[in-house]
């Protein structure tokens, strides 16, 4: 029996992908054990140990680069709290790859597939030491700086655009898109009413999807709670569905607290979801980061998007993704100062688009044509290649 060994974590940008692949080198090689070696400490490492195709699950320590998006360095070298997490941190991918040598050393798996995050750090490093080899992906613009550490030693650079947005050596990069689980699938009528059925909201109801990662994003969090009581005073068919995230539920729960009792029963209030599909396969708008797990997720359903862009993550590959898809049409794109300027604004612009149906068709059309279905059987059979 072979073992492939899958990482990366520290989002549901992260995660998600993961577990598609899983679920597809299963059906590929239904004989092949799946170990997943995740960050010890993930808020969301939960998620792939309760997953059918993972077979075992294992943690080892890893490191933050904290650095942030317009900071200049000066500031940086002047944040002494910052630096010292830092070279703490460092110590800890010392720890980790010790830790990863240790695991993969009696795992032997044919192959690894590094997705991102913290932990592919060590576990990659680590591979490089015992010769295995392994594939990263990247969803985003911009490589993550994870996979830029490791990516000397890697066999193949599966990207999601095309590769001359990469730096990486063409003789290595493959575009393959982004892997998404089965359950996303163009979303017509018919499908839309089914999945509105299964969670029980009006067939003719207006829908609002808002989803801020599997962590939540409190920026965001905190627009929306300021524009949902007007969007549902403003339109009395309206269900807004609520994804706030794992660190934030409480404090959203409380603010919805203080709406009338007729319009609570017309919004729900999660944390993570394990089945996104149906929420936003339900929605006639969502509200988004600009992660590229999700915008691949919405174009494949085919959603008219408003996107609100993270400008503090490194790299700034949030505001490269949602400035990509502005500049083609393909998805509303508000600016986070904007929104915290003008309190107003984000209700607006949902309640635009709740009232024009062609222009939400239009913004769907033109999502979907970023969309890559057969992302997730393509990389899981550039992984099946590398195998030792």
């Amino acid at each position: 029996m072979s073992t492939i060994v899958l990482t990366g974590g520290g989002s549901g940008g992260h995660i998600t992908p993961l577990l598609a692949i899983a679920t597809e080198l299963k059906r590929l090689e239904p004989d092949t054990k799946i170990v997943y070696i995740g960050q010890r400490g993930d808020n969301l490492g939960d998620i792939p140990a309760a997953h059918k195709a993972i077979d075992q699950v294992l943690t080892v320590r890893a490191g933050k680069f904290r650095r942030y998006h317009g900071e200049s360095l000066l500031r940086q070298l002047l944040d002494v709290p910052t630096m010292f997490k830092n070279i703490r941190d460092l110590f800890y991918v010392l720890i980790g790859t010790v830790q990863s040598w240790r695991l993969l050393r009696e795992l032997r798996p044919q192959v690894i597939f590094i997705k991102g995050g913290f932990v592919g750090v060590p576990v990659g490093l680590a591979a490089a030491a015992l010769n295995i080899p392994y594939v990263t992906h990247d969803s985003d613009a911009i490589p993550g700086l994870a996979n830029r550490i490791i990516s000397p030693w890697a066999d193949k650079h599966a990207v999601a655009l095309p590769i001359d947005n990469y730096k990486y050596p063409s003789s290595k990069a493959v575009m393959t898109g982004i892997p998404l689980q089965a359950d996303f699938k163009p979303v017509a009528d018919d499908l839309k009413q089914k999945y509105r059925e299964s969670l029980k909201l009006p067939a003719a109801a207006k829908v609002l999807f808002i989803i801020g990662g599997g962590l939540g994003s409190q920026r965001v969090n905190q627009a929306v709670g300021e524009a949902v009581p007007h969007l549902l005073h403003e339109f009395r068919d309206l269900y807004v569905i609520h994804a706030v995230g794992r660190a934030n539920q409480t404090d959203m729960k409380q603010l919805y607290a203080k709406l009338p009792e007729a319009e609570q029963g017309r919004l729900q209030v999660h944390d993570y979801l394990n089945d996104v599909y149906r929420y936003s396969g339900a929605a006639d708008v969502i509200i988004t980061r600009a992660g590229a797990t999700n915008l691949a997720e919405f174009a494949l359903q085919g959603k008219a998007c408003i996107v609100v862009p993270s400008p503090f993550l490194a790299g700034g590959h949030q505001l490269k993704n949602a400035q990509y898809l502005s500049d083609k049409g393909a998805a509303v794109v508000l600016d986070e100062t904007d929104l915290a300027n003008d309190p107003n604004r984000l209700a607006k612009q949902v309640s635009d688009l709740l009232s024009d149906p062609k222009e939400r068709q239009s913004l769907g059309a033109e999502l979907s044509k970023f969309a890559k279905p057969n992302a997730t059987q393509e990389l899981a059979q550039l992984i099946l290649e590398q195998k030792a």
